[in-house]
């Protein structure tokens, strides 16, 4: 569906909002490195793949859309894991406008995805300015928000089972 500027959707002449349900994929290396993608609209924000679930999509299909979207990354075939975590934040009042009249929250669910070695990945650039992989104590230091610095700061003991 083609996305209009002010973050609605679109559809048959219809508005349709933003779901206040996201995602948050962790990617990582066997060793802990973190790739970490630069906000576009918010040069010095930096944070995991981040994405709101579509209708009628399951939360692993918004992880992997995200994760090809943000990255381009083929996710497909890989396999993430679901940490059966979930965060609920306040929507910042700047991005209110793309959920409709009077949703102020988004409820995040958090998801890794390990990659065999850092690689060079195609960023959108209409959502995000540059990428880079960091040892996973730096990337969480790196994050402005705090449900991605500390889901990445519970990445050992994750990633180990």
């Amino acid at each position: 569906m083609p996305c209009c500027r002010t973050g609605r959707i679109a559809n048959a002449g219809m508005t349709q909002y933003k779901t206040p349900i996201s995602v948050l994929v962790i990617i990582h290396t066997p060793d802990l490195q973190v790739l970490l993608l630069e906000r576009a609209l918010h040069p010095g924000y930096w944070q995991s793949v981040t994405g709101s679930q579509e209708n009628g999509e399951t939360l692993i299909a918004t992880a992997v859309r995200e994760v090809a979207e943000e990255t381009g990354i083929n996710a497909s075939e890989r396999t993430f894991r679901d940490w059966q975590l979930s965060n609920t934040f306040e929507i910042f009042a700047e991005w209110r406008y793309r959920y409709a009249p009077g949703i102020t929250s988004n409820t995040e669910h958090v998801f890794s995805l390990e990659i065999a070695q850092a690689l060079p990945v195609t960023i959108a650039p209409d959502e995000h300015l540059n990428y880079l992989w960091l040892p996973w104590r730096e990337a969480a230091e790196k994050c402005f928000s705090w449900s991605n610095r500390d889901a990445i700061l519970m990445l050992p003991e994750k990633a180990a089972h």
